[in-house]
C-alpha cells in the first residue's frame, strides 16, 4: 500500500511538470491534432517510465528496460531544466504584466512572449543539459585530512578511501565503475570504505564489476553501509553483491583495526520502511562499543547527525544526498539535509563529511554538483583534540 501511494504522489507530481511543459509547447508551435496526440502520449510514457524500468527489471528483462531508462532519464534531466528555467521566465513576464499595468509603460526590448519564453528556455536548458553530461563524467578527488592524538604516533599516516552514491545498475555499468576505480587505485588506499547505494536496481549480470572491486588493493579492509537504494535493489542482493567484491558489511556493527582506528557502520532507516526484522541497535549505543581512546569513523548513509552520538565518533561518513544532483535541485536537498556536502567540524571534537557521490540516480547528470571520490587522511597530532582540514581538490 506504501508504495502504491508512492508511486501516485510521484506520478501526480511528474505528470504536472509534464502537463506545464505540454502547455508551453501547445502555446509556442502551432500543432495540429496529431502532433499533439503524440507528445501527449510521449509524456505520458516518460511520467510512467521510471516504473515500468524497474517492472521490467523485476521481469528478468536488462536490453528494453536499459533504453527505456536511458530516454526517460535523460528526458527526466532535460525537462527537469526546462521546467525551472521556463517558471523563472513566468515569474519575469508576471512580474513585467504587473509593472506595465500599474505604472503603464511601454512594454521594451526584455518582453517575452509565451513562443519567445519557450525558445529561451530551450536555449537555455539544452546547452546546460549537455554539460550536466559532461560534469557527470568528470569524476575529483576531493582530498581532506586529520590530525589526531587517537592516531598512532608510529604511523606515518592511514588513508581511507570512501565511495558512496555509485549506483551501479543499468545505466551505470563497467565503464563508469573503471573510471571511479581508477581514481581509488591511485590514491592507494589502506582502507577502502563504501557508504552505501553502491548498487540500484535489479541487473544480474554484475559478475565483472565484482571482480572490478576484487582488483583494488586495500591493506587494511573494506568496508561498507547499506543505503536505502540497496534496500530497493533486494536487501539479500545487495549484501551479497557487496561482500562478493570485498567488502565487509557492517549493519549496526564495529569492527576494531588493533593498534590504528575503530569502524562503526549504521544501518539505513530503510531497513524499518520494509518492515525487516531482527536486532534494531541504537547509534548511542552501537558507539558505545567501540573501545576507549580508539578513533572512530562512523559510516552512515545520510548525513543526519545525531546530537547524542556528537563525541562518541571522531569522523561521521556519509554520502546520500549527492549535493543536489542538478542544480537548482539542491535548493530542495538543502530543506531536508542542510550538510548536503563537504567537511563539517562538530562540537567534541567530532567532525562530518559528505561526499557529492561518484554515481548518478537517474539522468546521467550533474550540474554545479560534480562526482568525486574521498581521500582521508589520518595523521597523529599533539593537541588534546583532532583538527581537520580539507586542502585539496583535483
Amino acid at each position: 500500500m506504501r508504495w502504491i501511494v508512492i508511486i501516485l504522489v510521484f506520478a501526480a507530481l511528474f505528470g504536472s511538470v509534464h502537463f506545464y511543459a505540454y502547455l508551453k509547447v501547445k502555446s509556442a508551435l502551432d500543432m495540429g491534432k496529431g502532433a499533439s496526440l503524440t507528445l501527449a502520449l510521449f509524456m505520458g510514457l516518460m511520467v510512467f517510465s521510471p516504473v515500468i524500468v524497474r517492472i521490467l527489471e523485476r521481469m528478468g528483462m536488462e536490453i528494453v528496460p536499459k533504453l527505456l531508462a536511458w530516454l526517460g532519464y535523460t528526458w527526466m534531466g532535460f525537462l527537469f531544466l526546462f521546467f525551472c528555467t521556463s517558471v523563472l521566465l513566468d515569474l519575469w513576464r508576471l512580474i513585467d504584466g504587473v509593472g506595465h499595468g500599474f505604472f503603464q509603460y511601454d512594454h521594451g526590448w526584455w518582453t517575452l512572449s509565451p513562443k519567445g519564453s519557450f525558445f529561451l528556455a530551450l536555449a537555455v536548458s539544452i546547452p546546460v543539459g549537455l554539460y550536466a553530461h559532461y560534469e557527470a563524467a568528470a569524476i575529483r578527488t576531493e582530498r581532506v585530512t586529520i590530525q589526531s592524538p587517537k592516531i598512532p604516533a608510529h604511523l606515518d599516516r592511514l588513508r581511507i578511501v570512501q565511495v558512496s552514491d555509485i549506483h551501479l545498475g543499468l545505466m551505470v555499468r563497467e565503464r563508469r565503475l573503471k573510471r571511479i576505480l581508477g581514481k581509488v587505485m591511485s590514491a592507494n588506499p589502506d582502507i577502502l570504505v563504501s557508504t552505501g547505494d553502491l548498487l540500484d536496481g535489479q541487473v544480474d549480470d554484475i559478475s565483472n564489476m565484482i571482480d572490478m572491486f576484487g582488483r583494488v588493493p586495500a591493506r587494511y579492509g573494506k568496508f561498507a553501509v547499506l543505503g536505502n537504494h540497496e534496500y530497493y535493489a533486494g536487501v539479500e542482493r545487495s549484501i551479497a553483491f557487496t561482500e562478493k567484491a570485498g567488502f565487509k558489511v557492517l549493519r549496526d556493527k564495529t569492527v576494531v583495526i588493533p593498534g590504528m582506528i575503530c569502524i562503526a557502520g549504521a544501518d539505513d532507516p530503510a531497513r524499518r520502511q520494509f518492515g525487516l526484522k531482527g536486532e534494531v541497535v541504537s547509534e548511542e549505543d552501537l558507539l558505545s562499543r567501540v573501545p576507549g581512546g580508539c578513533f572512530t569513523v562512523l559510516l552512515k548513509h545520510r548525513p543526519s547527525v545525531n546530537q547524542a552520538s556528537i563525541g562518541l565518533f571522531d569522523l561521521q561518513l556519509s554520502g546520500h544526498t549527492h549535493k543536489g544532483q542538478i542544480f537548482p535541485f539542491s535548493l530542495i536537498v538543502k530543506l531536508f539535509y542542510p550538510i548536503d556536502a563537504g567537511f563539517i567540524p562538530l562540537s567534541n571534537g567530532s567532525f562530518l563529511y559528505v561526499s557529492r557521490g561518484a554515481g548518478t540516480w537517474g539522468p546521467m547528470m550533474r550540474f554545479l554538483a560534480p562526482p568525486e571520490v574521498s581521500v582521508i587522511d589520518l595523521v597523529h597530532g599533539e593537541g588534546e583534540r583532532a583538527v581537520g582540514e580539507r586542502y585539496m581538490e583535483k
